[in-house]
């Protein structure tokens, strides 16, 4: 036998020692039987040792060849071996990955609470609530007390809380006291509050028939313009004054009680003669008795504003 023979055969049992083993540890008691070789085609040409007749059979395959190809690379064996006799339990199934192992505490979730009916929007103050009592005047005025909210109270004579009818239709918002309102407690009693008088009787009223009021209650120091902290602590009176009184007409007097009402910092010349709405209520901007009395000749400006704010009431002019 040739060298090199031998090594074929040696590596060729190697091979099979080898698959001999792996079936061992697999399980497998019994060597599945080889597939038959094909035979028809050998035998249909006749050997011949002729290296002629060699080459033209074709190319011929090695035993070892043919073995490998009948036992199958590793990949494949258990493809090619046939079922065992015996029963081979099935592989342990592999443990989950770590992360699947981990119990995750998680909250567990909150009972659902029943929703709760959501409380309304509270309404700007002064605004008319439907099923809501304002106060009365006189509560208002016993609620503001002997005031202290502001720096006009430590000079002030007297408070000017509000005069005239609590079932006005018709209501009249100044600025702040002067000298003489101070002095008596009662607004629009000096030299612009006779101009007043004047205008309204004017509209076909008295002022016993309408309400007169002002933005801050006390006297501003010389009859200076109110500063906003003093406007800040008198206007919820003012505002719970007109809910109580629940007019259907104001007539503001002057930039402050226009621009405090309105949230509007037009200036009153802009914002005079137009009508505008304070919760509801018409509302009609015009000049102060005391820029009157300062400038005549805007008079006729302000009784064009009146004579709009009496067509709503029904009224003509008086005859002079």
């Amino acid at each position: 036998m040739a060298a090199g023979d031998r090594e074929e055969l040696a590596s060729l049992a190697a091979d099979l020692r080898g698959h001999l083993e792996w079936l061992r540890d697999t399980g497998v008691r019994e060597v599945p039987a080889l597939p038959k070789a094909p035979q028809a085609a050998a035998s249909a040409a006749p050997v011949s040792s002729s290296p002629e007749a060699s080459e033209s059979a074709g190319p011929q395959v090695s035993l070892r060849a043919a073995v490998r190809a009948t036992v199958g690379a590793p990949e494949q064996r258990a493809a090619t071996t046939s079922s065992p006799a015996k029963p081979v339990a099935p592989p342990a199934p592999l443990p989950p990955p770590a992360a699947a192992n981990v119990i995750v505490n998680r909250p567990a979730p909150a009972a659902r609470a029943e929703p709760r009916p959501v409380a309304p929007l509270p309404a700007p103050s002064g605004a008319r609530l439907e099923g809501a009592a304002p106060k009365t005047l006189e509560q208002i005025r016993a609620e503001l007390g002997a005031c202290t909210r502001c720096k006009l109270s430590s000079k002030r004579k007297n408070i000017v809380f509000g005069v005239g009818s609590p079932k006005a239709e018709l209501v009249f918002v100044g600025e702040g006291p002067g000298a003489d309102e101070d002095e008596q407690g009662i607004p629009f009693v000096g030299a612009a509050g006779q101009l007043l008088t004047k205008m309204i009787e004017a509209m076909g009223y008295t002022r016993d028939e309408v309400y007169i009021c002002n933005v801050v209650k006390c006297r501003p120091p010389g009859n200076r313009n109110p500063e906003p902290d003093e406007i800040q602590a008198c206007e919820p009176f003012l505002k719970q004054q007109l809910a109580s009184l629940k007019p259907r007409v104001i007539v503001t007097l002057g930039k402050f009680a226009a621009q405090t009402l309105l949230r509007d910092e037009t200036s009153i010349t802009r914002l005079r003669g137009n009508w505008r709405e304070y919760c509801g209520i018409r509302l009609m901007p015009t000049f102060h008795p005391a820029y009157l009395l300062r400038s005549p000749s805007e008079k006729k400006k302000v009784w064009e504003d009146l004579q709009q704010v009496m067509k709503v009431f029904g009224k003509e002019p008086a005859r002079r």
